[in-house]
């Protein structure tokens, strides 16, 4: 009888409810998303939807921290992510994203995660603004990105490939010629 009981208790708590609510955490994370400025309530909300964050994490306003896996983000002690970054732990499948201790991600960057792989983002790190991150990052190192610039021909897009694998297969590197690498 009490075993009963407990399963019924169970089944209808607020958590067990909330769960089961997907436009709950839509609404967490647009929340965690726009608070006003000082609100030290926007890791909380991003704790409550499934986001590991650890404690004195700054995060600034407009971040994006995936949507559709929270879960599959971390971020460690003292890290600062600054306005308007994008943290997307899903590229066809859900991948992992791990930002480091005292990691500082400048305004305006794109963290992405292949399907199935890690990405850390080493402790100390900094990663100047308005950079894409799609590979890990070792500790304690500066880097950002020059003037955008092709690096390949696509025979796959990426709308029609099958898996993350079948498009990276499909760019081919363009070559640059002696002449072209002294102009740049």
């Amino acid at each position: 009888m009490n075993q009963r009981k407990d399963a019924f208790r169970l089944q209808y708590r607020l958590s067990a409810v909330i769960n089961r609510l997907p436009m709950f955490w839509s609404i967490m994370h647009l929340r965690a998303r726009f608070l006003p400025r000082g609100f030290t309530l926007r890791p909380v909300l991003h704790r409550l939807r499934g986001v590991k964050i650890h404690s004195s994490v700054y995060i600034g306003d407009d971040v994006d921290l995936a949507e559709a896996y929270p879960e599959a983000v971390e971020i460690h002690e003292g890290a600062t992510i600054a306005t308007r970054c994008t943290i997307i732990a899903l590229t066809k499948g859900p991948g992992r994203i791990v930002i480091g201790r005292a990691a500082a991600i400048g305004a305006g960057c794109l963290i992405v995660c292949a399907s199935g792989q890690t990405l850390t983002i080493g402790e100390g790190a900094v990663i100047s603004a308005g950079s894409t991150v799609s590979h890990s990052i070792p500790p304690y190192t500066l880097c950002g990105t020059p003037r955008i610039k092709g690096f390949g021909k696509l025979t796959t897009p990426f709308r029609t490939a099958a898996t993350y694998g079948e498009f990276r297969r499909s760019v081919q590197p363009i070559r640059v010629t002696k002449e072209e690498g002294e102009r740049s």
